[in-house]
């Protein structure tokens, strides 16, 4: 699914939807609409448009890091479990 953003000349065009993007791409998107609202000059519906767009980027990239933050949780508390099982005193 894709939805609408707004070129520089103010022309909708089609975006990737937020959710099929990996942490990387939601970023560097991110950083190109924080910089295109930082310069100003968008109309105002376009730059409701890049702001709405740059809230869901922030949230992808946010998913994403959450979601890392629990696998290496998961995975020092397994490497823990490990360490701490009767097996290894043997």
């Amino acid at each position: 699914m894709s939805t609408d953003a707004v070129t520089d000349a103010g022309e909708p065009v089609k975006t990737p939807d937020v959710a099929s993007l990996s942490y990387e791409q939601a970023r560097d998107e991110l950083v190109q609409v924080v910089g295109r609202l930082e310069a100003g000059g968008e109309p105002l519906e376009a730059s409701l448009a890049l702001w709405e767009r740059g809230e869901a980027l922030a949230a992808r990239c946010q998913e994403w890091l959450d979601g890392a933050r629990e696998r290496l949780a998961a995975a020092q508390n397994a490497s823990t479990a490990a360490a701490d099982s009767p097996e290894d005193a043997e």
